[in-house]
């Protein structure tokens, strides 16, 4: 609608079948890939790319992989709702102890793969109140219809993680909170350093995340060198974010 050509990534929902695919495949076979598609389907050299909430941190991931490479494809960097530093990570911390990430490798190894059933509880929980209790007294106590909602619908229909790359994700950015270091990780053989990200990056937070608290979204700003835009927005972690600009609803 404003001119631009949008190529969105649709990611497999993974099952057993993919259970060792890691973060580096996720990056390897993602965005990379990606760019190639793009450039083979549109003839366009530079792409301006988005990541949201974990893509931002996939994302990222990429951009100083692709620095190490001297790869320079991407003209800008948006992150929606993204934490690239896991210094604080508001309430849902309370879910990623050790002892509950060793659950949930107990789970996975079973699996192959993250229930998002079990993530959509975890986030739910963090909002009892707007998430849970407000259609238990509404639907089951007063009897009233659910009212239709685009967001929430949407917001149910959870994907699952494959085990490899879920258990890598959590100890080494919620626990270990790696990725903020220089090197610490390695993902395709590259060790990987978001200081050497130097293309101009947008940051979009809103003020209510309990997922991506927008104060832990502002220190990824602090980890990227090139010209940086932050803004922190309205409501919560998708309707903040996922929101027609006409509807004139939220601010900044």
């Amino acid at each position: 609608g404003q001119g631009h050509t949008v190529f969105v990534i649709s990611w497999v929902n993974p099952d057993a079948t993919l259970a060792q695919k890691d973060f580096e495949d996720y990056l390897l076979e993602g965005p990379l890939a990606a760019l190639d598609a793009v450039g083979e389907a549109s003839g366009e050299k530079v792409v301006n790319i988005i990541g949201y909430c974990i893509g931002g941190t996939l994302t990222a991931s990429t951009l100083a992989y692709m620095a190490a490479k001297k790869d320079s494809r991407v003209a800008s960097a948006t992150f929606f709702a993204a934490l690239l530093d896991f210094s604080d990570v508001g309430e849902i911390s309370v879910f990623i102890d050790e002892e509950q990430i060793e659950k949930i490798e107990a789970e996975m190894r079973t699996k192959g793969y993250f229930d998002g059933a079990h993530m959509s509880q975890a986030f739910n929980l963090l909002r009892e109140n707007d998430l849970i209790w407000s259609f238990y007294i509404s639907n089951y106590l007063l009897g009233r219809d659910p009212q239709a909602f685009d967001l929430l619908y949407w917001n149910s229909d959870a994907t699952r993680m494959p085990e490899k790359m879920h258990s890598f994700y959590l100890r080494n950015t919620y626990q270990r909170n790696r990725l903020r270091e220089p090197g610490a990780l390695t993902l395709g053989g590259v060790p990987i350093d978001l200081g050497k990200i130097c293309v101009p990056a947008y940051f979009l937070s809103t003020r209510e995340d309990h997922i991506a608290p927008w104060k832990s979204s502002y220190a990824g700003t602090q980890l990227v060198s090139g010209p940086v835009t932050f803004v922190v927005g309205g409501s919560g972690h998708i309707a903040g974010v996922v929101n027609a600009p006409d509807g004139g609803k939220y601010n900044h």
